[in-house]
């Protein structure tokens, strides 16, 4: 099915906790629909959010299709459930998105410790929030992926789990690189041992190698702390650039691609973020007067 290398693991662990554990020993053409939904109502008792045992259920629904294919079974009662939904509190909640403001960006820039993994940290937070790349495709940027003359940064790799892999869309992309992420990132560039095309951007500035991921949110954490800014995660800097990109009044099909989203109901949360095309702001002055 040429699934993703990174997507594998995530399926084994469905299957060795929740999924072998309740349904083990059972013939898939033992198992109905109320085995099912017994299983979704435990699973929600647990505490696992909607969300993953929808991820649950869509597993199991693909076990079956195959199964269905290769004669194991002849029905899939996986697509006589309802899924659960998230509460509606739950879902307003997920659209309150969490951002810096340009002005919070260089505050948190200024909060970069003056040691040799603060000199890649500040550039690597304003490509971030400048580009919306993920924490993956940065580790993975090499400096051929820097179009100086277009003003590009081209998205071809990522690293995540331990290796090199296409991005998550599975197809690579362009973004805007504007001219304060140029000037970060030639300074850097000046000031790097590890400058061949083929070299990463942010490489580890001692052995050039890949960055070590869990240590960067670390001490992106202790920044914001130290720049006394609310507390947001690394992968949260995307939303830095979708807001910033959509309050230029940037299309939202546009958004859409330079962040890779696959789906453009992702990219709908920075609706809010653009300028009003409706002028309501102004109706709103006449009809106080």
């Amino acid at each position: 099915m040429q699934r993703k290398r990174t997507t594998i693991p995530g399926y084994r662990g469905y299957l060795r906790r929740p999924l072998a554990p309740f349904f083990g020993g059972r013939p898939l053409d033992k198992i109905d629909r109320d085995r099912i939904e017994t299983f979704m109502l435990a699973k929600l008792k647990d505490g696992l959010s909607p969300k993953t045992v929808q991820n649950l259920l869509n597993l199991l629904h693909g076990i079956y299709a195959i199964s269905i294919k290769r004669q194991w079974a002849t029905d899939n009662p996986v697509a006589l459930v309802d899924r659960p939904r998230s509460p509606r509190s739950a879902r307003s909640a997920h659209r309150r998105i969490r951002f810096l403001q340009p002005e919070e960006l260089e505050a948190l820039l200024r909060a970069v410790p003056d040691d040799y993994l603060g000199a890649l940290e500040r550039p690597i937070y304003a490509a971030a929030a400048m580009t919306g790349l993920r924490q993956g495709e940065l580790l993975g940027l090499r400096w051929v992926d820097v179009d100086w003359s277009a003003a590009r940064v081209r998205v071809a790799e990522s690293f995540t789990r331990g290796a090199f892999d296409s991005p998550k869309s599975h197809r690579g992309r362009s973004v805007p690189m504007p001219d304060r992420l140029a000037q970060e990132l030639e300074h850097h560039f000046q000031r790097s041992r590890w400058r061949s095309d083929q070299d990463l951007v942010f490489a580890h500035p001692l052995t050039g190698r890949v960055l070590d991921a869990s240590k960067l949110r670390k001490r992106f954490t202790q920044a914001l702390e130290r720049a006394e800014l609310h507390v947001i995660t690394f992968h949260e800097l995307r939303h830095t650039f979708g807001t910033q990109m959509a309050a230029a009044g940037a299309p939202l099909r546009a958004i859409q691609a330079w962040m890779g989203h696959a789906d453009a109901s992702t990219t709908e949360i920075y609706a809010h973020y653009a300028p009003d095309p409706t002028a309501g702001a102004a109706f709103a002055v006449q009809n106080r007067a």
